[in-house]
């Protein structure tokens, strides 16, 4: 099967505007609904946030997802009904496994009790679902941070339920067919993408230049059937980038 391409611009996401929140959809989400475009892969939600000083989200539930979340700047402070808690900064990969329910609140890190924000530094981050193999599994947590691995250059395995990636450093989901890698790619500098069913590839910050679609900029994404492991090249300030490997699809049946 040849490789097919479905580039997504940046400015043709789902926006929604709450004066604290700033978030884009790759897919459907909440309120903004397309029967056509509600997952690809097995990737069903990716939402690229920027949350305002002393703000974020309330105590919320989710239930049979793996949620893996990715700060590019500032901090983000995550609390749950397991008990974890912690800020998630850039360069900290953290997975949480909703499983058979847990309630958890995301918020900037200038969170104070008086409710008064210790900083004006929004927070920005890419948040991204994708199903469990099974349902009702037990919730988790688990962060680790990889900025070592980052700063070594090429792809960096963020997450993976893959069995190859057993060996490598990096956070678990509980998702056999998908891998989640990430790359700061330096100016000039050309990686190759996974061969894979399904690929999904997205700009988190910066340019870069695909074989056979062009120029992406920052919130660009590219929705890859039959990768044929084509070749990435960093702009001139270079990008961070996401990229899911998947071999299985959400079945619609």
């Amino acid at each position: 099967m040849a490789s097919i391409l479905d580039i997504r611009r940046a400015d043709e996401r789902f926006r929604t505007r709450a004066g604290w929140l700033d978030s884009r959809h790759s897919f459907s989400f909440s309120r903004h609904w397309d029967p056509k475009n509600t997952h690809f892969g097995l990737l069903l939600v990716s939402n690229d946030d920027v949350v305002a000083p002393g703000t974020g989200f309330e105590t919320h539930p989710h239930r049979d997802m793996e949620i893996i979340t990715w700060v590019l700047d500032g901090g983000l402070v995550h609390q749950d009904s397991e008990g974890h808690n912690g800020v998630i900064y850039p360069g900290l990969a953290q997975r949480m496994s909703a499983g058979t329910g847990i309630l958890h609140s995301e918020k900037n890190d200038s969170w104070t009790l008086t409710g008064e924000p210790a900083h004006q530094d929004p927070v920005h981050f890419v948040q991204m679902w994708t199903i469990p193999d099974e349902a009702g599994i037990r919730p988790g947590y688990e962060q680790l941070d990889i900025n070592d691995e980052l700063a070594r250059g090429g792809w960096t395995t963020l997450a993976s339920g893959m069995p190859r990636h057993s060996d490598r450093r990096a956070i678990g989901i509980r998702q056999k067919h998908a891998a989640l890698h990430v790359a700061r790619i330096r100016p000039a500098e050309t990686l190759e993408l996974a061969a894979a069913p399904f690929v999904h590839l997205f700009v988190a910050r910066g340019t870069a230049e695909l074989e056979g679609a062009g120029p992406l900029a920052t919130g660009d994404a590219v929705r890859i059937t039959a990768s044929d492991g084509r070749r990435i090249t960093g702009g001139p300030d270079g990008a961070e980038v996401l990229m899911w490997e998947m071999h299985a699809a959400v079945s619609t049946g």
